[in-house]
Parts: structure tokens; sequence; C-alpha cells
């Protein structure tokens, strides 16, 4: 399987099992979580939601193959594609999420803990946000978060520049809870989550709420303008030159473009 799901003493599991190809994600793995999440909301054994990827690897971000066949360029059917789905899933869930990073989180693995409540990594996670680098923008709402939490000229760093940070730095910065041993990570996280599951639901909900709930139009705004973009530069040339180098495993050329 390529994501796992388990609802154990109120703690819903949503993990990336698809070691082989580094956890990228594809069309179908963002759907089978959006599906996750939204269910989520209505169980009433679902107290908890925690996001969790290998010791090795949170995820590689998008699986490129899967994307460049299935660009999210178009709603199908009338639905939104599933990755937009899993965000705005993620983005409005009302209990609590949990991530549980170790190894890389590369892009959408390191956006999509924005819209987790705690975060923690292990002293072996690798975060980056390579949008620019692949001729796109960011997502998930990330270009209005990421500013609001860490302050614009370190987002700027990351951003535009897009290389790797530690966990220790994003502990720093504000994006991650916690920084723990790799050997311990998987223990602390359920153990908070434990915590989380035995406190009074709807508590935890209204608290969430009114963190959030002024931010819920603008991040909505926000992703909707970042998806439109998204789209119209993946049709772009200079994202076809970074997909087609990849592929070629060479260095880019962005020379010849505006």
């Amino acid at each position: 399987m390529s994501i796992t799901t388990r609802i154990e003493q109120g703690v819903l599991t949503i993990g990336f099992d698809r070691i082989d190809k580094m956890n990228a994600i594809t069309a179908a793995m963002y759907q089978t979580m959006a599906d996750a999440l939204r269910d989520a909301e209505g169980d009433n054994a679902v107290r908890v939601i925690v996001i969790e990827g290998k010791p090795e690897i949170f995820t590689a971000g998008n699986d490129l193959e899967d994307f460049m066949k299935r660009p999210p360029t178009h709603e199908e059917g009338g639905a939104p594609a599933p990755v937009f789905q899993f965000l705005h899933a993620i983005s409005h869930a009302t209990k609590p999420v949990v991530a549980s990073v170790s190894g890389a989180a590369v892009g959408i693995g390191t956006t999509l803990l924005l819209h987790c409540d705690l975060v923690y990594a292990s002293d072996t996670a690798r975060l980056s946000l390579p949008f620019v680098q692949l001729g796109l923008c960011p997502e998930a709402a990330s270009s209005l978060l990421l500013p609001r939490l860490v302050g614009y000229q370190r987002a700027a760093e990351k951003l535009l520049l897009g290389e790797a940070f530690s966990a220790q730095e994003a502990h720093v910065m504000g994006l991650v809870t916690k920084v723990l041993p790799a050997a311990e990570l998987a223990d602390h996280v359920r153990q908070q989550a434990a915590k989380l599951a035995a406190l009074p639901a709807s508590s935890l909900r209204e608290t969430k709420r009114l963190m959030k709930g002024d931010d819920t139009p603008a991040v909505e705004k926000k992703m909707a303008e970042e998806g439109e973009v998204f789209r119209r530069m993946l049709l772009a040339a200079e994202a076809k030159e970074a997909f087609t180098a990849f592929f070629e495993k060479r260095k880019p050329d962005f020379s010849k473009f505006d």
C-alpha cells in the first residue's frame, strides 16, 4: 500500500508507505489522504489525527512522473484534483493534527506542516521547499503562512532558494514543535497523541477554531490564488525544462527564459 490508515484508541494515523519511491505522493495517495481526513471529521471514534512517514524519510513530495501524467490543471467531473482536495481537508481539519517527521520532507512534505497543530521531528529531518527550482510557485497557502510564522526574510530564503534546512533550524523558526533523537520520535508522538485523545474533544475543537478562525478566509483565498498560478506555471516552459532535467539527471538551464 502507498498510504496506510488505522484508528487506535481515538487516534487516526495516516502513514506514507511507499519507501521504495521515497514516499513520493501520487494522485491516488492524495485522494486516500483527503478521504481519510474527511471521514475523520464525522467519526466520533477519531479524536486526533497523526500524519507520519518512515524513519528513513517523511516524503519526497510529489511523484513527478505521476504528476506529469496527471497534472492538477483542471477540475475533473466537477471535483478538484486530489492534491487540492487534500489541502482543503487538512487546512479545514477541526480535530488536532500531529505530524511525525523523520528524514526528508520535500515540498508539500513541508508545507502540510503549516496546517498541523503539533509538529515533532527527528534530528535527522531535513525540510525543503524547492518549488522555484521546479519552475513552480508555493502551495498550501505557504506564501502566506510561512512569512507570518517565521518572518519575511527567513521565508524568502526558504521559498526563493528552495534549499534544505535542518529540523533544528525549523524548530528555531517555529515550524517544528520539538526535535527528538530519531529512536525516540515515534514513542513521543504516540504519547502526545494519547494525551490529546484523552482530553475533552469539544474543548480541543473550539480552542483550535479560536486560534485559527480569523486566518481561515485568508488561507482559503491564498490557497486558491496559489492554485491558479501553480496550474498556469505547471504548463509553462520553465517547469517543462525543470522536469525534463530531473528525469535526464542533469542541471536545468533557465538562462533562455525571461
